[in-house]
């Protein structure tokens, strides 16, 4: 039986594309050792910094002007939609072409994104429309980046160093977003919105500038596997294949389990927490400071979580990117959730976030893994977009299981039921997986 995708049809001997999985765990940090793979990682993270800048300055920016909890709303659907609709596509641009090109391109639309910005600050001509079509930009420029850098990753590293590399580019992205909001808020204060957002535009440049100097193109170990055309037929395809392929299935339900309960929704519901939290006397502090603390810790929490997980992980090599590891890990993480959801101890909140944080980016990394070894290389690209337009695409869905559901009943409630939920689908994503053992890989993933 294959340990990678639970088939009775072959051994792990006869599928050495999956059979990483099931073997030792290489050298702690592998892929920062690598010379080609360390620049790259350095890069994503200044990049997604620099994503995070723009939100900080931005957002405080349209609120200031318009005061539109719809804009505010919108903001999150903007980011987020563009992964659900287009990530199969831009998956097999990524396929298709020199996935170099294809991230410069991203950078490209990120950067002009914010020299627009600018220009409408410096200028003074900012008008609703402008923010809308400019949010929708910003969210395909992130779309667009993921699966090219997936499949860069693959090529930097092959196949027994990417469970580290998945892993460390999810810790080194973490940092991004953990300092975005720190440097953001620096930016403003010390140099204005205006010239903050033109600054930002630096942050792009070294990864862009490594894209011109590396000699990989996401397809160099391929060995002269045939490109898909690009087009509706081909997404429809690889849909399709995926589709018969219980691992992969449950690797993509997992992700999007978490992104559609869960998600996006916690951090922006996390000022009410701060205040039921802090109300108690349990954080530091008093009144409005006591809740800007409050809340700032918690912040914090939930984001270093990542971080922590991410270097804990690659450094023990205890955790190996398997069905049941994905499995455990997204109900830890839903677990948590549920218990941040009702607890009235401050204290407790915050070991919890940390360990959700551990928790959620070893489901993200160990599914993202799991779904690159089994993708067939000509589609790889594609496949890892059909985990994308789930794990990221369906993060515009938490905003109704806990945002406007939590308008009804209230926040601590539809997290809680939310989170119960997660749990719930996690357990039958799981009994999905198990039942699976028997189905055939998709073509192309491992010989049979």
């Amino acid at each position: 039986m294959c340990a990678a995708c639970g088939a009775e049809t072959h051994t792990e001997a006869e599928a050495p594309t999956a059979a990483p999985i099931a073997k030792a765990a290489p050298r702690r940090f592998a892929a920062l050792r690598n010379k080609d793979c360390r620049p790259y990682l350095f890069g994503a993270a200044l990049a997604m910094m620099a994503d995070n800048i723009e939100h900080v300055i931005t957002y405080w920016m349209l609120w200031e002007k318009f005061h539109s909890p719809a804009l505010s709303g919108f903001q999150v659907i903007s980011h987020w939609v563009p992964f659900l609709l287009f990530s199969v596509y831009f998956g097999s641009l990524a396929d298709r072409f020199d996935c170099r090109r294809v991230i410069q391109a991203a950078q490209l639309l990120f950067a002009s994104v914010s020299v627009a910005w600018g220009v409408l600050f410096l200028t003074g001509t900012l008008q609703v429309w402008h923010a809308c079509v400019l949010l929708v930009l910003h969210g395909l420029a992130g779309s667009l980046w993921g699966p090219g850098e997936q499949l860069m990753l693959h090529d930097f590293v092959g196949d027994e160093e990417l469970p580290s590399a998945v892993r460390l580019n999810a810790t080194f992205r973490s940092l991004g977003v953990l300092f975005g909001p720190v440097v953001g808020s620096a930016l403003l204060l010390g140099l204005g919105a205006t010239a903050g957002i033109f600054v930002n535009v630096l942050f792009f440049l070294p990864l862009t500038l490594f894209l011109f100097r590396t000699r990989f193109t996401g397809h160099t170990r391929d060995h002269g596997a045939p490109r898909a055309r690009v087009g509706l037929m081909e997404s429809v395809r690889v849909l399709k294949a995926v589709g018969s392929n219980h691992t992969l299935v449950s690797m993509i339900i997992l992700g999007g389990l978490g992104s559609f309960f869960v998600g996006a929704s916690m951090q922006s519901a996390m000022p009410i927490f701060a205040q039921d939290l802090g109300a108690g006397g349990a954080a530091t502090g008093e009144g409005v400071d006591g809740a800007s603390l409050a809340y700032g810790v918690l912040l914090f929490a939930n984001g270093a979580g990542g971080v922590i997980g991410g270097i804990l992980l690659e450094a023990t090599g205890r955790i190996r990117p398997t069905v049941l590891a994905a499995v455990i890990s997204t109900a830890v993480y839903g677990v948590t959730s549920l218990f941040f959801a009702i607890t009235t101890s401050y204290p407790l909140a915050v070991a919890l976030l940390l360990l959700g944080g551990v928790a959620s980016l070893a489901s993200m990394s160990i599914g993202q893994t799991v779904v690159q070894l089994l993708a067939p290389p000509a589609d790889r690209g594609r496949v890892i977009g059909v985990y994308g337009m789930s794990a990221n695409g369906l993060r515009a869905g938490s905003g109704f299981t806990v945002g406007l559901l939590g308008a009804a009943i209230g926040v601590h409630w539809s997290l809680g039921l939310s989170a119960a939920s997660l749990c719930v689908g996690t357990a039958l994503a799981g009994v999905y997986a198990l039942r699976g053992r028997k189905a055939v890989p998709v073509t192309g993933a491992a010989p049979v």
